[in-house]
């Protein structure tokens, strides 16, 4: 009798013991790396995101650390920390790309009456017998025609940060032309 007794506490025992042992949150852990490679995979998120991108790699090393160390509470608190900075990496992206588009945009509108303009100003200064390189003027004139059209195939290209790029080196050579043009005619002005 005292053996059945002996064993049936055992066999409650090993019960107690097996369900209240704590288990690695395995969903929880799981969706943190998905999240986290969804993230990294999603380009706006790498380029705009990066902060909380690197959060969310951290909190996914922070995560499997404790989850080795069976420690499962902490191992679930940095799964959703992951989760949580792996979306929000995914929002700047998105958040940062809609803003690079519309930055692009203002800046590829306004190219096209600046480099009119310009050519207006060359050929004022040619007519004004200004004293410039009027070779090197039109090849300026050229490059930001190059690179406004750059800038408008990466903007219909989805490539946002690059048409800015190529927008603000056609408005900086627009703008060194102008510049050159006023000089010069200052300078005429001054010798009159």
């Amino acid at each position: 009798m005292k053996v059945k007794f002996y064993y049936i506490c055992l066999a409650i025992l090993t019960v107690f013991l097996a369900f209240s042992c704590a288990r690695p949150p395995v969903a929880e852990m799981d969706s943190a790396r998905e999240a986290v490679l969804r993230a990294e995979n999603d380009e706006n998120a790498v380029l705009f995101g990066g902060t909380s991108l690197a959060r969310a790699r951290d909190a996914l090393r922070r995560m499997q650390v404790e989850a080795d160390s069976k420690r499962f509470d902490a191992a679930k608190t940095h799964a959703q920390e992951a989760i949580a900075s792996a979306e929000r990496a995914i929002a700047e992206g998105r958040m940062g790309a809609s803003r690079a588009e519309s930055e692009s945009e203002a800046i590829i509108s306004g190219l096209a009456p600046a480099i009119e303009e310009a050519a207006r100003n060359i050929n004022g200064a040619r007519y004004s017998n200004l004293d410039l390189d009027y070779n090197q003027l039109n090849s300026d004139l050229n490059d930001a025609r190059n690179s406004a059209d750059s800038a408008i195939a990466d903007h219909a290209d989805g490539r946002y940060n690059e048409a800015i790029e190529n927008g603000r080196r056609a408005r900086a050579t627009v703008g060194n032309i102008n510049e050159r043009i006023t000089g010069a005619a200052t300078l005429a002005s001054a010798k009159k």
